[in-house]
């Protein structure tokens, strides 16, 4: 497994370099261009299934893939998934075979109808478009009707979804809860190491595995850069915390929010130092205020609406920027009342679930995968 990620890891940053040489050179969008070779990487390696069916719609708007299983003599209402890919808010698809065979396999273990969101991508839209898209899509799928035709049980629907995509499903989360003319909510939230602030990029876990394959902290911080529209001039500033510093009036009063000196266990803590600057740049946020929309970073979230999510499932990966944000939301979750359960992984690196065909098929992958359905079977 270390030789694959070392190799995976390779071809991406080779990937990603050819891709801002024609950025540079005004050929294309960078992002357009790695996105495209990945898809095309992934057409070789489709996977498909004879228990599932397998089917394209739209709604409100929004491209989605159902995945159902075949139905059953005299069978009950099934349970159902809506599923928000990964990606960076800008890369893979839900019908590339990475997704594609995870929520086949979730459809076939749990016989459960999949929904995954097919959002539309950076740098063709931005934030908040791709939060848009998956409200959209996920308040449709929870009409009475839609989940009536296809035979789901309106009391056992789980919102999940992986890194960008457990972002955008828990931001989700939060703005269903506070809708009073929903008739029907999620009964689960499923975050895989979701990227859930863009407060403290100086977090432990941001330190420890700043140089880490596949999402060192660099290429994180620019991707929340593309996702905001914003200019990679303030990647630096980013870096150093520079936007949130002591005398950034935006950002005091969610401080209190994200302590993670407070937050996580001295396990996670070890030796590491909070970088807080005295004096920064508030114009940062009065360039890119979506810094501190909850709707972007839902780990700002007040603790009224923390208190309305539902039983929520979170799972991390040691070797991963974003180990923090999914154990500092665990922790506030359940400090406000909600049961939590915490995964962690010691051995296992970001994204590792979906790398689990052949030539990126890796232990990680099927261990957390495992583990994230098993939950998903005895709570749903």
């Amino acid at each position: 497994d270390p030789w694959k990620l070392m190799l995976l890891d390779a071809t991406f940053r080779a990937g990603q370099q050819t891709c801002h040489l024609i950025h540079y050179l005004r050929l294309s969008h960078h992002l357009i261009v790695l996105n495209y070779l990945i898809c095309t990487f992934d057409k070789l390696k489709s996977v498909s299934s004879e228990d599932i069916n397998i089917t394209d719609a739209v709604f409100d708007g929004v491209e989605v893939r159902v995945f159902e299983p075949l139905a059953k003599r005299d069978e009950r209402l099934k349970r159902s998934v809506v599923y928000i890919h990964g990606g960076g808010w800008a890369l893979a698809s839900a019908r590339t075979s990475l997704y594609n065979n995870l929520c086949r396999i979730m459809a076939e273990s749990l016989n459960a109808v999949v929904v995954s969101v097919e959002y539309r991508l950076v740098p063709e839209v931005c934030f908040p478009e791709q939060f848009h898209d998956a409200l959209r899509a996920t308040k449709h799928f929870l009409q009475p009707d839609v989940l009536a035709e296809y035979s789901v049980d309106p009391n056992r629907i789980a919102i999940s979804g992986d890194s960008a995509g457990g972002n955008l499903a828990a931001a989700v989360c939060q703005q269903l809860s506070k809708d009073e003319h929903l008739t029907i909510r999620p009964k689960l939230q499923a975050l895989i190491y979701p990227v859930l602030q863009a407060f403290d990029f100086n977090t432990p876990s941001y330190q420890q595995n700043m140089n880490m394959p596949v999402l060192p902290r660099y290429v994180m911080i620019n991707y929340w850069i593309d996702y905001f529209n914003g200019n990679y001039d303030l990647a630096h500033s980013l870096l150093i915390n520079n936007h949130t510093a002591l005398d950034v009036g935006q950002a005091l009063s969610f401080r209190g929010r994200l302590n993670w000196t407070s937050l996580l266990p001295s396990s996670f803590k070890k030796n590491y130092k909070p970088v807080i600057q005295t004096t920064g740049k508030a114009e940062i946020i009065q360039e890119i205020p979506a810094l501190l929309d909850v709707r972007a970073v839902p780990l700002l979230a007040e603790n009224e609406t923390l208190q309305l999510q539902p039983k929520t499932y979170i799972l991390t990966c040691e070797n991963d920027v974003l180990r923090d944000d999914g154990v500092m939301y665990a922790k506030r979750l359940e400090n406000a009342g909600v049961e939590v359960t915490l995964d962690h992984f010691d051995d296992c690196f970001h994204g590792c679930m979906i790398f689990t065909i052949w030539p990126t098929d890796f232990s990680a992958g099927i261990q957390t995968r495992n583990s994230y359905i098993k939950w998903l079977d005895e709570n749903l």
